[in-house]
């Protein structure tokens, strides 16, 4: 099982008496400590996600990085063809242990690196680490919201960036609206999600993207796995460590959304017990998950009988107040993955973010009280540790290799036009064959003949 090393966790649980859940949050610790914090065994190491926790900064990077091989070991061939002395690079991620190794493989390989994040998705400890270590710094875990747009600018300001490394589409379209000056050094975009590619798409399609933006979402290497098996299941052990281990038994659990995330998730919690309902707007993805044997229902319905509802879509106002307004009372409502005011907490009178607040109570206008988990945000890499090091491992080998590309383009004299652009299959296959070689494993091989031969049918040996 992978192991994660901690990630940008913030504030504790309430206490008991706070919400409907605190109960079952302070009452279930015991049943957390044994079932979540596992002893995961490497060659050199035995670590659990507590003692990881609690690593200072440089401790926690560097325990991610003995164990990203694949992406050691893909810059290490990468440097071999590609300059990256002194191209400067801004990245927008999460920043935790294992964006930090990113971060420096980039520095190692000559490249001026600078980082923003959000508050709610900066450690402090990396943060703190990475000033020392020569990398511009641009997040705060206590900014205020002013202070968070002021830093995004001041790392444009102080890097320029030839490259972007984004997380949602904002940084990009910031740098875009706000200095536009910027855009005729930048060579392109490397973007991580699926809801930041889809921006992008949507800006090309209105004639409107000024740059040329690459999808490392809609890699393999990362849509297969990050968000299918990283995102999909961390989000289901970072709830049962909010609300206890078993919280997803005998519940019904309404999954809005079957891309991979939400495939992913529900997969996970059918087998912790849950009967899940999952609702998606594209009547093919229903179909997906009748023929992976879920119920697909109109999202009022699944929003009246759930007692989890989660958002897995990557769109605003997914889970709207009219939705809420239909579920009973105490429902849990969580975003997995996820952008600002997927759940439409902006529609709520009075709530105020707060990023301490792991588990809280949202008061519905003329309807329920509602459990919150992680204010709204992305729940396993707000209030958990995020996606474990394998993961981000490839993840983190496509953004390599995304900007190794943007490069080429670059300097053979043939830039990417501005617009969505993908990387090709050889790309995703040198990643796989990296992991499999650190693995120990390999791929099969073919014997020489047996390729497919266009002018042959199989009438041809009937005569």
């Amino acid at each position: 099982m992978p192991v994660d090393i901690g990630g940008p966790a913030h504030g504790d649980s309430p206490t008991s008496g706070d919400n409907p859940a605190s109960e079952t949050v302070m009452a279930t610790d015991a049943d957390v400590a044994a079932d979540l914090y596992e002893t995961i065994e490497y060659s050199d190491s035995v670590l659990t996600l507590q003692d990881a926790r609690e690593l200072d900064g440089r401790n926690a990077i560097d325990y991610a990085e003995r164990h990203m091989t694949v992406l050691r070991t893909l810059m290490d061939e990468l440097r071999r063809d590609t300059d990256f002395t002194d191209v400067r690079i801004a990245v927008c991620l999460v920043l935790e242990p294992k964006t930090a190794v990113l971060l420096r493989q980039l520095k190692a390989a000559g490249a001026m690196v600078g980082v923003f994040a959000d508050p709610s998705e900066t450690d402090q400890r990396v943060a703190e680490q990475l000033r020392r270590e020569g990398i511009v710094v641009e997040a705060d875990a206590g900014w205020s919201p002013q202070q968070t747009q002021e830093g995004a600018l001041r790392l444009l300001d102080e890097i320029r960036p030839q490259i972007i490394i984004d997380d949602g589409a904002s940084f990009a379209r910031l740098a875009a609206a706000q200095r536009p000056e910027l855009l005729d050094g930048l060579i392109g975009v490397a973007e991580e999600t699926t809801s930041g590619v889809r921006a992008f798409q949507a800006m090309q399609e209105a004639g409107v993207l000024p740059f040329p933006v690459v999808a490392v979402n809609d890699s393999v290497l990362k849509t297969g796995f990050d968000n299918m098996h990283g995102t999909g299941e961390t989000c289901v052990t970072t709830m049962q460590e909010l609300l206890g281990a078993h919280c997803f038994q005998d519940k019904t659990v309404a999954v809005i959304g079957y891309g991979p995330v939400g495939k992913g998730f529900a997969l996970r919690v059918r087998a912790l017990g849950a009967q899940v309902l999952v609702c998606d707007t594209d009547p093919v993805a229903a179909l997906k998950a009748v023929f992976d044997g879920f119920a697909a229902c109109d999202i009022n319905d699944a929003a009246a009988k759930a007692d989890i509802v989660v958002s897995a879509t990557g769109v605003r106002h997914t889970i709207a107040v009219e939705h809420m307004r239909l579920m009973r009372e105490g429902t849990v409502l969580s975003v997995i993955g996820g952008i600002a005011n997927e759940i439409a907490l902006d529609d709520i009178p009075g709530f105020r973010h707060d990023n301490t607040q792991s588990v809280s109570v949202i008061n519905v206008p003329d309807g329920p009280t509602l459990t919150l988990l992680a204010q709204g945000d992305g729940v396993n890499y707000t209030a958990g540790g995020g996606n474990p090091i394998e993961i981000m491992d490839l993840s983190f080998a496509v953004q390599a290799s995304a900007v190794r590309h943007l490069l080429a383009h670059h300097r053979d004299g043939h830039p990417l036009d501005a617009g969505v652009h993908h990387l090709d299959a050889e790309s995703d296959r040198r990643i796989a064959t990296v992991a499999l070689r650190t693995r120990g494993q390999s791929a099969s091989h073919a014997v020489a003949d047996n390729g497919y031969a266009w002018n042959l049918t199989r009438f041809d040996d009937m005569a």
